[in-house]
């Protein structure tokens, strides 16, 4: 199986509410490693790496709205290339 990595930054109503970990519990779930941190402009910037459908299934996630307690206005993603894969999926 390939492995791919993505980045994505979340934008909305999406620091302080509880997202980041949402966001982790989503990937843990669904096999992936990477991160999810807040970024200076109240954005939140996501890393995940693991196999196409589980990255697809994060991605619907994510523009979905993620956890209740938040609002996501949009997602913005593109190609991750890395020689550094993530051993598993944090906060940061």
């Amino acid at each position: 199986m390939t492995q791919r990595c993505i980045k994505a930054w979340v934008h909305g109503r999406v620091q302080g509410v509880g997202f980041r970990y949402s966001t982790q519990m989503q990937a843990q779930q669904l096999g992936l490693t990477g991160y999810a941190r807040n970024l200076d402009d109240g954005s939140v910037e996501v890393l995940a790496c693991g196999a196409s459908e589980q990255l697809d299934q994060l991605l619907a996630w994510l523009k979905a709205g993620g956890p209740r307690s938040a609002h996501v206005d949009r997602v913005l993603t593109e190609p991750h290339h890395s020689a550094d894969i993530p051993a598993r999926f944090t906060t940061g």
